[in-house]
């Protein structure tokens, strides 16, 4: 008798441990997906794609991204909402598009420029240390030619283009500003902070997740 109902709760624990581990995956996922979708309202992307990925291509997307990036520094830093960097890159598409086709012309290219918004899905992208997970986002783009070459990117709002992540590692001045516009949650995300998961009820299962995290 006694080892039967030894067995039954056992038998009662590993359901409840079941269910918990069930119910907390869909809550991540379901998590996942919010803070993804909370992100997306709070930034704007910027794509530059090549005409093709040849090495000549490639070379005018830079130069052409190093021009439009120095144009709207002075008039974006400052820029305080979403709404108001929004509205800054519609009053001021034909002018980066005559600077895009300028830098082509003096480089020899006669390729299409076009600039616009665009709302699509994108993979995962790492930005410095800052990683924005794969979903849909507002992006201004400028497509160079055919434009199916590889593209440079990176964060119109916050302001993120105009410092330089190619060490790996954003400015902590940088992280504030995401810090600034984001809940806690989507800047823990995409900054790798650690979420610490701990059970309620059964508190001496705390203790073993310690230990495997020592």
């Amino acid at each position: 008798m006694k080892k039967r109902r030894r067995l039954l709760i056992f038998f009662a624990i590993v359901l409840l441990l079941s269910t918990v581990i069930v119910r907390y995956g869909v809550s991540e996922e379901l998590s996942a997906a919010n803070i993804q979708a909370g992100l997306a309202k709070s930034i704007i992307r910027f794509h530059v794609r090549a005409n093709s990925d040849s090495e000549e291509d490639q070379a005018l997307k830079l130069k052409v991204k190093d021009a439009v990036v120095t144009y709207l520094e002075p008039i974006l830093s400052e820029s305080e909402s979403l709404q108001q960097s929004r509205g800054i890159l519609e009053s001021r598409m034909e002018d980066i598009k005559g600077i895009a086709l300028s830098v082509l012309k003096d480089n020899g290219s006669d390729k299409a420029v076009n600039v616009y918004f665009e709302e699509c899905y994108f993979p995962m992208k790492s930005y410095g240390d800052v990683t924005f997970p794969p979903g849909v986002y507002e992006a201004f783009r400028i497509d160079i030619g055919d434009s199916e070459g590889k593209n440079w990117w990176c964060v119109l709002y916050p302001p993120l283009c105009f410092v330089d992540a190619t060490y790996g590692v954003l400015p902590e001045e940088s992280k504030q500003t995401l810090a600034n516009v984001l809940t806690k949650d989507e800047y823990n995300a995409i900054t790798g902070e650690e979420c610490e998961f701990r059970f309620k009820y059964l508190t001496f299962l705390n203790d073993l997740l310690e230990e495997k995290r020592n």
